[in-house]
């Protein structure tokens, strides 16, 4: 979906003006574009008990869901000036939880998607690991504390003349130069990679796939590294 950045900042500057801020003299206007097409907008709404503060995203996510719902693609936020804001940290959370991590929050140099914004967030994927409706792969008791270290090695393999994917968990690649080599975990045969990048990250942000002819993608958390530009789409 092609999102006009300059449309939604003008949008969310044309509502920043209706903020209702006596206390802090600082009013934040907020557009969001839906994955539907439409624009949501809210501003920011203080109270004499400043805790209860309603943000400008906050009102987003509530027009969001007043109009019908969907998921946030884009969202622009301002100050007083019209200048890019970022959201505060509950507000990251709100928008995770309706846009997700490719949702794109326009910034000064660039828009910065929420996996920039919000690194390990937590999510609903948490919450189903506990009641068991979609629990995430296991790390073994003895290796959880390598959890967040190393890389995952995701790549095909063949089984039965069919090809499969599976994953090794390399200790070394991604912690210091002059850490100790060596393979963690062997990952069992999925027929998804999917599947195989989804056991790869319960054990480390830095996943990377290497397909049937050899290319290197970056499937891990965060903006591709330097050194793997290319962000896996498969």
């Amino acid at each position: 979906m092609e999102i006009d950045w300059a449309h939604l900042r003008a949008a969310a500057t044309e509502v920043m003006r209706h903020a209702y801020v006596p206390y802090s003299k600082f009013p934040v206007g907020a557009a969001a574009l839906v994955d539907d097409g439409r624009v949501v907008v809210g501003c920011n709404v203080e109270n004499a008990a400043y805790g209860v503060v309603l943000c400008a995203e906050c009102g987003v996510v509530s027009s969001l869901h007043a109009t019908g719902g969907g998921r946030i693609v884009a969202l622009s936020c301002v100050d007083a000036t019209g200048e890019p804001l970022m959201p505060c940290g509950r507000c990251r959370q709100l928008l995770w939880e309706n846009g997700g991590p490719e949702c794109l929050i326009e910034a000064k140099e660039r828009p910065l998607r929420m996996a920039e914004l919000l690194p390990h967030a937590f999510g609903v994927e948490d919450l189903e690991a506990v009641t068991g409706e979609t629990p995430l792969p296991v790390v073994p008791e003895r290796l959880a504390a390598w959890r967040g270290r190393g890389t995952v090695f995701v790549h095909p393999d063949l089984s039965a003349g069919q090809q499969v994917w599976t994953a090794y968990w390399e200790r070394s690649a991604g912690d210091d130069a002059d850490a100790e080599t060596g393979v963690l975990e062997e990952g069992p045969s999925w027929d998804d990679p999917a599947e195989a990048i989804t056991w790869g990250l319960a054990r480390t942000p830095r996943v990377v796939v290497v397909d049937e002819a050899g290319t290197i993608y970056w499937a891990g958390e965060g903006e591709p590294p330097l050194e793997i530009p290319v962000r896996w789409g498969g």
